[in-house]
């Protein structure tokens, strides 16, 4: 048994799509829209996972968007995606300029929350030892839940 992907529903692709790979720096492996089923499904890959055969690579998030509009809340109760990124300050610091609030920023220089577009809850975690603490991260308060 090997452990495939996680699968979250979206409920605006384009949107998904550009907090997932141009904010958060996945890549999209796979794409198949099904026209019988009226959805689209949209897999993505960490960029150390790209060059790795699919046999190769670590669990994928499968985004599922059905055409047809349904509600698609309680992120919550899902629990969160965590992901292990090379410089967690930068990074935050592309997500907020592109408009995405850090739920929990990374004042420890280790780990901080953030939402995608639909409510999922996103962990990032520093590789390595943490950076040293940092403006504006340090006096940054939390925002919201996560």
């Amino acid at each position: 048994m090997r452990f495939l992907h996680t699968m979250v529903r979206v409920t605006d692709l384009a949107a998904s799509l550009h907090f997932y790979c141009d904010l958060l720096g996945l890549t999209e492996v796979n794409r198949m829209d099904h026209e019988a089923g009226r959805f689209t499904l949209v897999y993505l890959a960490a960029p150390a996972d790209v060059a790795r055969s699919a046999a190769e690579r670590s669990p994928e998030l499968e985004l599922t968007f059905n055409w047809d509009p349904e509600p698609c809340d309680g992120g919550r109760n899902f629990g969160h995606l965590a992901y292990k990124v090379a410089d967690i300050h930068a990074l935050c610091r592309r997500l907020m300029d592109g408009g995405v609030t850090i739920n929990r920023p990374p004042r420890d220089g280790r780990m901080a929350f953030v939402r995608s577009p639909d409510g999922i809850s996103i962990e990032l975690l520093q590789e390595g030892a943490p950076l040293a603490p940092a403006e504006p991260w340090v006096s940054m308060p939390n925002t919201g839940a996560w």
